[in-house]
């Protein structure tokens, strides 16, 4: 985790920055610039890592709620399309004010549920760590998995429209390597008070938390991962929006504002099908792979080359850096 952290921290920081210097930040003219003609295999590749995600979180959010509020999975599904659709009518500034907002709410929780689960399943956690033995392949583990979730790094670039100094992307881009990783490591010690078991399960969030018997801390870890699964989808479906208008805007056209969450909601309609189709972990386990290996070839690769030699090529004035 201490792996993708730092990877991910990198890719943030040079994503920001070259996105800075080149006053790019739709994930279309950002992959224009790094991947020249090649820009179109990583749009094939976001849509197919898209479908996946909301597919995923569409399930998911339904299988939370049937599992809070005995409703059926239907009810949280409809939930989450409805509430993306809002989001993503009202554009940019909402997304960004709820995307800041609610990951403090998140950590917050995640504080209290590592406490918790500390308190409860103390032991087992100790004796899981005690008896598992440090096996190779952490590296490349830890490399793959920062992998597909870099792949989202050029479709929230509209969060640093306003950073004008090279310290203040590349700080905030090594920030949310830290920043995202911490919850994901403190989410992970805890699951450790129910292995082997909780790796068979769909959600393993509802499952620990039934298991931890939290009363209102339950319901509140509950919403707040719901309201994850809503603005995940939003930002993703954000930057679909924002490539459309870009199109549009090359054209001499405007992109509809009530075409906005027309678009999201179908996506996220078409991606939930698939998931109910298949599966959410026969989804996981076998799109995520793959798609992390083309996630390398198509961005890591090309940022850590072209998009370096970018960023140095268009070094700013000493007053601005």
């Amino acid at each position: 985790m201490v792996t993708s952290g730092l990877v991910f921290g990198l890719v943030l920081a040079l994503s920001f920055e070259l996105a800075r210097v080149t006053k790019l930040y739709d994930y279309r003219r950002f992959c224009g610039a790094l991947l020249g003609r090649g820009w179109f295999l990583f749009e094939i590749c976001y849509l197919i890592l898209l479908l996946l995600i909301l597919a995923v979180i569409g399930a998911a959010a339904g299988e939370l709620t049937a599992t809070t509020f005995a409703m059926p999975p239907l009810v949280g599904t409809l939930g989450m399309m409805a509430l993306v659709g809002i989001l993503t009518f009202n554009g940019s500034h909402l997304i960004k004010r709820v995307l800041a907002g609610w990951s403090i709410l998140l950590y917050a929780v995640y504080l209290l549920l590592f406490v918790l689960a500390f308190k409860v399943f103390g032991s087992n956690i100790i004796d899981t760590y005690q008896q598992s033995s440090v096996e190779g392949g952490w590296l490349k583990s830890g490399i793959l998995y920062s992998g597909y979730n870099v792949a989202v790094v050029p479709a929230v670039l509209f969060v640093v429209s306003e950073h004008r100094r090279r310290r203040e992307t590349i700080g905030a881009g090594l920030m949310g390597g830290a920043i995202a990783i911490i919850p994901a490591a403190l989410f992970f010690v805890a699951m450790m008070g129910k292995y082997p078991e909780i790796g068979d399960e769909p959600v393993p969030a509802s499952f620990l938390m039934a298991s931890l018997d939290g009363g209102w801390l339950n319901l509140a870890f509950q919403i707040v991962v719901f309201g994850t699964f809503v603005e995940t989808g939003a930002a993703l479906l954000h930057a679909v929006n924002q490539r459309l208008e870009v199109s549009f805007k090359e054209r001499g056209q405007t992109l509809p504002r009530a075409a906005r969450p027309v678009v999201a909601v179908t996506l996220l309609a078409i991606a939930i099908f698939a998931g109910q189709k298949f599966g959410i972990v026969d989804l996981i386990a076998s799109g995520y792979g793959a798609l992390t290996l083309a996630f390398i070839a198509v961005f890591i690769v090309p940022l850590l080359t072209v998009g370096v030699w970018k960023i140095l090529k268009n070094q700013a004035p000493a007053g601005n850096t």
